[in-house]
């Protein structure tokens, strides 16, 4: 069978699982403005809407759970092609809503599957990814993201909104301007399911169940073209085969291994992150965009909140190209302090010239909000463009970074149930604002901004103390960043051990054992090639660590 060799073609079509994400916002903010789903589902505002958009984070949470069982016992793949099935009942059960419970449990099945998507597919990537493009696979995630906004959001406004009876305000628009863009958007999941057939297995999980054969042909078709006595491919090799013998010899468990006190740091940085991602106030501008561009009264506000969703695809682009060589670090700071500037700004112009939304101001189109800039054009393109400068400092920055950094700062006996912690973080709270925001909206006001503003402030004093770079450094070489004894702000710097390894069997240096018994034979004075004395030299290394 067909089994795809290029890492940038998988990682792509591995972040189809990042998509649906994507899908899923949308399939929400696309119909929010929509009089068939107003009148259908009982014009569902504040809390009742918060609830349905909550359900499906609530199963994200639940999925991001469990998704550790699936990728460790079964495989990261298979645990994609699990989330797929899901995705496509969730979606069935959402298209035949008969009530907003309907819907709701459809969101929650659909949330299963995004859960368990968003947890595997970084660690799938990062453990596809060599490391000098380990940031850029890994972004493809957002990216994918961002597109699953843009397409599902675009459809639902062109088909939805514009083509089917009247459009958005004919209070007589027929179910299906709702119906059949959920059903429609089962189809990446299918393809995605199909086409996960013909990738290959994590190599690093292969090793982790001592399937080395399967891994080195993994690995040679990845990174060597296929030669199993590429440098590269038994470099690599050499330090996962060191790495997952240095954790049996601990003889500790994955789950006692989480709370040991120099992973627990990590754990809680990694949840950290995922924490900040949503507390940064994206959810605001993705969600529900729509009431946002209502309140300002510029323009159609789905036409509005199109061009944002844009912005988000476009601006995504450049963290992909540019991420490993800038770095990780810099972006979470850079970020953090632009959008608390954005939010601060929209919400003191909201302040200072908006108004409650009375009798007097109050239409058709803006009658389910409760704050509104009425006749002030000048300030409503303000708080227009403060949202899309928002967005497009959240697409450069947080947005890939926030799924990069958890997927590559633990060791491989913990890799996924870490990241399936790190990622429920993100959906614990994503979930929580998906409920909070509309009424905050309501009741509150402007004064959201100030509070996510605070947020984004917490956030970078948080990674400024806290969040060492990552860039540059393989998997197995995460233990030395984070346990250096050097403050986080200070590079930890070192000879690269994965590129000597390399350099050494290149040479003829050195000679690594794999199944079938071939590998670099030649030896060399000048480095010890004698298996039981690296052994033990590695060994005493990674305990000093």
């Amino acid at each position: 069978m067909y089994q795809a060799s290029s890492v940038y073609f998988i990682c792509s079509f591995a972040a189809i699982g990042g998509g649906l994400f994507g899908f899923d916002i949308s399939s929400m903010s696309g119909v929010l403005g929509t009089q068939a789903y107003k009148r259908y589902f009982n014009n569902p505002v504040s809390y009742a809407q918060g609830g349905i958009t909550a359900a499906m984070p609530a199963g994200s949470l639940v999925g991001s759970l469990v998704s550790s069982f699936l990728a460790d016992r079964y495989s990261r793949k298979v645990a994609l092609q699990v989330s797929c099935v899901l995705w496509i009942v969730g979606s069935v059960i959402m298209a035949a809503s008969q009530n907003v419970g309907m819907l709701c449990a459809g969101r929650v099945v659909c949330g299963l599957c995004v859960g368990i998507a968003s947890s595997v597919v970084p660690v799938y990537q990062s453990e596809i990814a060599p490391k000098e493009i380990r940031g850029r696979v890994v972004s493809l995630q957002q990216w994918a993201i961002t597109w699953g906004i843009l397409i599902s959001f675009l459809f639902y406004f062109i088909y939805g909104s514009s083509t089917v009876g009247g459009g958005a305000n004919d209070p007589n628009q027929p179910e299906s301007a709702f119906r059949i863009p959920w059903a429609v958007q089962m189809v990446p999941a299918i393809i995605l399911l199909v086409g996960l057939f013909f990738f290959p297995y994590s190599p690093r999980w292969l090793a982790s169940k001592d399937r080395w054969e399967e891994a080195l042909q993994v690995l040679a078709s990845l990174h060597g073209k296929g030669d199993v006595n590429h440098p590269k491919v038994l470099a690599t090799y050499q330090e996962i085969e060191e790495a997952l013998r240095f954790e049996r010899e601990q003889a500790v468990s994955s789950f006692k291994a989480l709370v040991e006190p120099r992973m627990l740091k990590r754990v809680a940085l990694g949840m950290s992150i995922q924490m900040w991602s949503q507390l940064c106030g994206m959810n605001i501008m993705m969600y529900y965009i729509v009431y946002i561009m209502e309140g300002a009264q510029i323009a159609s506000p789905l036409a509005t909140a199109s061009i944002q969703y844009v912005i988000n695809v476009a601006l995504t682009l450049p963290a992909i190209v540019y991420l490993d060589k800038w770095g990780r670090r810099p972006s979470l700071l850079l970020g953090s302090f632009g959008m608390m500037s954005w939010l601060f700004i929209s919400g003191a112009l909201q302040q200072y010239y908006g108004q409650p939304n009375t009798a007097e101001t109050r239409t058709p189109n803006n009658s389910d909000i409760t704050w509104i800039v009425n006749d002030n054009r000048p300030v409503s393109s303000a708080i227009v463009a403060c949202s899309y400068l928002f967005v497009a400092t959240f697409a450069t920055t947080w947005g890939p970074v926030s799924w990069t950094y958890p997927a590559e700062i633990f060791p491989s006996k913990i890799r996924a149930k870490a990241v399936s912690l790190s990622t429920s973080a993100n959906w614990f709270w994503n979930m929580v604002l998906a409920f909070a925001v509309p009424p905050l909206l309501t009741n509150i006001n402007y004064r959201m901004y100030f509070i996510f503003g605070a947020f984004n402030a917490a956030a970078l004093v948080h990674v400024a103390l806290l969040a060492p770079e990552t860039k540059g450094y393989a998997l197995e070489e995460m233990d030395e960043v984070f346990d250096s004894g050097r403050p986080a702000w200070k590079k930890y710097k070192k000879s690269n051990r994965l590129e000597e390894l390399e350099r050494q069997i290149e040479a003829g240096n050195l000679k690594v054992s794999v199944p079938g018994g071939t590998g670099q034979t030649t030896t060399n004075t000048g480095v010890d090639s004698n298996p039981a004395t690296k052994e033990v030299a590695v060994n005493e290394k990674r305990t000093e660590l």
